[in-house]
C-alpha cells in the first residue's frame, strides 16, 4: 500500500534540517501541545542591522509531517528578512513538500504559526513595532488562546482555565481556575509566562491559582 505522504516529505522526516535549539535565540515561540499531539517550538537569531534571519531551528514532538513542514518552514525562513519571512504561508510549505494529506494541513498551519509568532515576539523585544498599542486583557487573551490545557484538549480560554486577566503597572496578572498542586498547573503557568512575556510593555508575569 502507498504511503499518502511525498518523498520529499519522507526525506525531511528521516533527515530533517535545522533541527536543535539556540541558546542564545534572539526570539523563540512554542505552538501547539505534546499532550494533544503536535508541537513546535522554533528559536530565531537575527542579524540586528539587516533584521535578516542567520540561524532557525526547530524542536518538534509529534508526527512525520509535524517534523517535516517544521524542517521546510525554517529552510524557507532561512536569510530571509523578517518582513520577507512573514509572508511565508502553509501553502508555501505544503507545496515545498509536494502536497500534504489533508488531515495534516495542520501541521504545516502549525510550523508557519510558531514562525510567524517568534518573528513578533522579536518586534516585541526589540523595539521594532510599528505602533506600540499598550498590551490590554484582551490582548493577552488573544495570545492566550494560542495556549492548550492539556486537560480538555482546547486552548485555555475556551477551556475556561483563565479566571481573570489583569495589566498594570506593566505587569500581567493572570488567575488560573486551578489549583497550583493539580496536573499541569505548572506547565500551563510557563507556557502561559512564555506566550506574555514578549510583550513590548510587559515587565513581568505573575501566574495565581484559585
Amino acid at each position: 500500500m502507498a504511503l499518502p505522504y511525498s518523498k520529499r516529505l519522507i526525506e525531511l522526516f528521516l533527515s530533517p534540517k535545522n533541527v536543535g535549539e539556540i541558546p542564545d535565540a534572539d526570539a523563540k515561540a512554542t505552538e501547539g501541545s505534546p499532550a494533544c499531539g503536535d508541537m513546535v517550538q522554533l528559536f530565531l537569531k537575527v542579524d540586528p542591522e539587516t533584521k535578516r534571519i542567520m540561524d532557525v531551528k526547530f524542536k518538534s514532538y509529534g508526527c512525520a509531517s509535524n517534523i517535516a513542514t517544521a524542517s521546510i518552514v525554517t529552510e524557507l525562513a532561512k536569510g530571509k528578512t523578517l518582513e520577507e519571512a512573514k509572508s511565508i504561508s502553509w501553502k508555501d510549505a505544503e507545496r515545498e513538500l509536494g502536497g500534504l494529506p489533508l488531515t495534516k494541513i495542520h501541521c504545516a498551519v502549525l510550523a508557519v504559526d510558531a514562525l510567524h509568532t517568534a518573528i513578533e515576539n522579536y518586534e516585541h523585544q526589540h523595539g521594532l513595532l510599528k505602533e506600540k498599542t499598550p498590551t490590554t486583557p484582551e490582548i493577552i487573551i488573544q495570545r492566550l488562546k494560542r495556549v492548550i490545557d492539556p486537560r480538555k484538549g482546547v486552548d485555555v480560554v475556551r477551556a475556561k482555565t483563565v479566571k481573570d486577566v489583569v495589566v498594570e503597572n506593566g505587569v500581567a496578572t493572570i488567575t488560573l481556575n486551578l489549583k497550583q498542586d493539580e496536573e499541569f498547573a505548572q506547565h500551563l503557568a510557563q507556557e502561559i509566562e512564555e506566550r506574555i512575556s514578549p510583550l513590548w510593555d510587559i515587565e513581568k508575569v505573575e501566574v495565581k491559582y484559585s
